[in-house]
């Protein structure tokens, strides 16, 4: 229906190869219309070049890196052809060279028109990507805007640095019911 996500937490088919995991999700989209496992396959070594991990589509899944099986995590939810991709902790445990590539991915990604939904704890990575931040801090909303209102707002500061570098921080300025859910 044109919405796929990553999960934080990678449970690729074990005992399948890369491919075939890749495959699967091909197979049952309703938006690739893929049906049939010889045309999955295609879309799943169409996605596999693309992403850069066609090298690895033979292989085992559990002999893939933490970066690999990251990238199969992608593969799966493009494969689904999305126009909403939402991306759940997807550069956790990746080192800074994963990561940059990871961004670039992203980019990518984005650039074909998909809208992306970003989960993500690594500042470096959310503050390079979007467009618009949502903050959220116990379950409220804190901050939403720019990325350079939200790293500069007092309220984000003080959740994540405490409240005397929130103190020595310009006030940006707030809608009235920042701190309720939107």
């Amino acid at each position: 229906l044109g919405l796929a996500r990553t999960f934080q937490i990678m449970r690729p088919f074990v005992g399948l190869s890369v491919r075939d995991n890749v495959a699967v999700a091909a197979h049952y989209s309703k938006r690739t219309h893929a049906r049939g496992m010889a045309r999955a396959r295609d879309k799943a070594d169409e996605v596999l070049e693309w992403v850069g991990l066609a090298p690895r589509g033979n292989a085992d899944v559990t002999s893939l890196t933490t970066g690999e099986r990251k990238k199969l995590e992608l593969c799966r939810a493009l494969a689904m052809d999305p126009t909403l991709l939402l991306l759940d902790e997807v550069m956790a445990g990746l080192n800074p060279a994963e990561v940059a590539e990871t961004m670039e991915l992203i980019r990518r990604v984005n650039g074909l028109g998909v809208t992306i939904a970003l989960i993500e704890h690594l500042m470096k990575a959310v503050m390079g990507l979007c467009d618009r931040i949502l903050v959220l801090h116990n379950g409220a909303r804190i901050a939403l805007g720019t990325p350079d209102e939200v790293g500069r707002d007092p309220a984000v500061i003080e959740a994540y640095l405490g409240s005397r570098y929130a103190q020595s921080q310009p006030a940006v300025g707030h809608d009235d019911d920042r701190d309720h859910a939107p």
